[in-house]
């Protein structure tokens, strides 16, 4: 949580960032799935990030308000929200029974939210949500992505991301992107590194699958601010709420008068 300093001259500040699959808030197959939105929503809340990137977040399915009684009423990425803080969505897939996207939580000012379709082809829906934040004065720009699960495909994503950064992000302004990149190796990473956005530097942060973790699918970069620290957190609760395990990133940003 980012708190100001007494004076006219704020100092840098840490900025807290979680990354979060949340699995459409559902676990299991068939009749035995479990609704787990209502764990989240308390997961969320206990991550204390200024801001929260969350794919498979479902705006509408009837299928699932049919099956499950405490199907919340609001969307998801609302019923999510802590208390106080804004929020962001657009749809990224849209199936026969509601629709799902990526989201933004955040404690700091929306000022401008928009979309970018990266399906790469027609089995897969996928996209890109960016929202321009007001953070102690200063713009920051968000990106919440949800690449491929085919290699091919996240690598056009990779360019594509970069294109999209090169036409609508200043080069002055401070940028994160995060999200589930379903990249098993470091391609996508380099890729992304030519673009200055860099995430922090150490042992690969293991997230997924929540249960046995193997592979950090999920990641955080960011372009005008300095890498402070990674974790995941583990333990049984984690693991029944979603395949992935949230990921959380803290960084130094500097502060404007």
């Amino acid at each position: 949580m980012i708190e100001a300093p007494s004076g006219d001259i704020l100092g840098p500040q840490r900025l807290r960032v979680a990354t979060y699959n949340i699995h459409k808030g559902v676990q299991g197959l068939g009749p035995a799935r479990r609704l787990e939105i209502h764990n989240l929503a308390l997961a969320v809340d206990s991550l204390d990030a200024d801001i929260v990137c969350l794919q498979e977040v479902r705006a509408e399915n009837r299928r699932e308000a049919q099956f499950f009684e405490r199907w919340p009423t609001l969307p998801q990425a609302d019923f999510l929200a802590p208390l106080g803080y804004e929020v962001a969505y657009h749809t990224n897939a849209v199936t026969k029974d509601g629709e799902h996207g990526n989201a933004l939580l955040t404690r700091w000012p929306i000022i401008h939210v928009r979309h970018e379709d990266m399906s790469d082809h027609r089995f897969e829906q996928r996209g890109l949500l960016h929202a321009e934040l007001r953070v102690l004065g200063a713009p920051l720009h968000v990106i919440v992505v949800h690449f491929g699960l085919i290699p091919a495909s996240r690598l056009r994503q990779a360019l594509q991301l970069r294109r999209y950064i090169a036409r609508e992000v200043p080069l002055d302004e401070a940028l994160l992107v995060a999200g589930d990149f379903n990249d098993w190796g470091t391609r996508v990473q380099r890729l992304l590194r030519v673009d200055a956005l860099k995430g922090f530097e150490g042992e690969r942060t293991l997230t997924y699958p929540s249960r046995f973790p193997v592979a950090q699918l999920d990641h955080i970069y960011a372009r005008g601010m300095l890498p402070l620290s990674l974790q995941a957190p583990r333990g049984r609760v984690w693991r029944r709420m979603s395949d992935h395990l949230p990921l959380i990133a803290e960084f130094q940003l500097a502060a404007h008068a």
